[in-house]
């Protein structure tokens, strides 16, 4: 379960236009929605590195969330649960190639997984 790099940061926004002004006035972000995801303007730091989206707040998701990539959630989850984590959203698609799953830590904290395929091979 290597990785473990902090790939995405979600931010919970009750007025996305707001937001989108507020976060790239302060901070210099660039913000556009990606073709297919209209509604989750996607944030780029300008390091060019750091990233993430704004997405409508909801119950339970009050805060932002980091998101941690790791090359299984299955196996992320399965090590979650055994060292007193909990499953908060269960591994779900964002394409073809990439998964996000949602767990909390013992002490409740948030933390997103994130699984994804960055090659492509030919047949």
């Amino acid at each position: 379960m290597p990785h473990g790099d902090i790939t995405h940061i979600d931010i919970p926004v009750t007025d996305m236009d707001r937001a989108k002004g507020f976060y790239s006035g302060l901070f210099g972000w660039e913000i556009a929605a990606p073709p297919g995801y209209e509604d989750y303007p996607m944030w780029r730091a300008p390091n060019q590195i750091s990233g993430g989206g704004l997405a409508p707040r909801a119950e339970g998701f009050e805060t932002p969330r980091s998101y941690v990539e790791v090359d299984s959630i299955d196996d992320a989850v399965a090590k979650a649960k055994d060292s007193g984590g909990t499953v908060v959203m269960e591994k779900s698609p964002i394409s073809e190639t990439s998964w996000y799953a949602v767990i909390a830590d013992p002490d409740g904290n948030n933390i997103g997984l994130y699984e994804g395929v960055t090659e492509v091979s030919e047949q």
